[in-house]
């Protein structure tokens, strides 16, 4: 593993924690999860197994010390690691180069970290509402949201030549 992916992987995360934690909800409540956004962005950029399985526990830990779902400090855990694996294959296999593909994996991860945490709080220690729900009226939007984020940051660092030729050259 290369130092300079580790240094831009943990920043990430670092941006992803703190902006998770000062966001307020934007729309009924629903807000962005901005440290899953960076931990895609991570994944995508770094294009390495082992920093993007590493990237997952290290977000779901982080998304574990704060959450406030009830119980959902093993589900977060849990989440992140399997959708940093997912979205990994689903970037190595798709080569998404395109806007829209990007958009979609944004989308996909979202989707796929919501399913995985409603499922395994569901299976571990129960819903405050049904699952469908809960799917629909806070997985959706925030992929919504989610997606449209991981766009603009994704294009901003590709395609700010500052960034791309300091942190992004390997």
């Amino acid at each position: 593993m290369k130092t300079n992916k580790i240094i831009i992987t943990s920043l990430f995360l670092a941006i992803g924690l703190i902006l998770h934690q000062i966001t307020p909800g934007i729309f009924f409540g629903i807000k962005p999860d901005f440290l899953l956004v960076f931990m895609i962005l991570s994944v995508i950029l770094t294009k390495d197994f082992k920093i993007a399985f590493i990237t997952g526990i290290v977000a779901g830990v982080l998304c574990a010390l704060s959450t406030t779902f009830p119980g959902g400090q093993l589900p977060n855990i849990i989440d992140k690691m399997i959708t940093s694996i997912i979205v990994y294959a689903i970037y190595k296999n798709s080569n998404a180069n395109s806007p829209i593909k990007l958009t979609c994996i944004y989308f996909l991860g979202t989707v796929i970290s919501g399913s995985v945490f409603l499922g395994s709080a569901l299976i571990l220690f129960g819903l405050p509402a049904p699952f469908l729900i809960l799917f629909v009226s806070i997985v959706l939007p925030t992929s919504v949201l989610n997606s449209l984020i991981g766009f603009f940051l994704h294009k901003l660092i590709i395609t700010n030549p500052a960034i791309k030729s300091k942190f992004i050259n390997y």
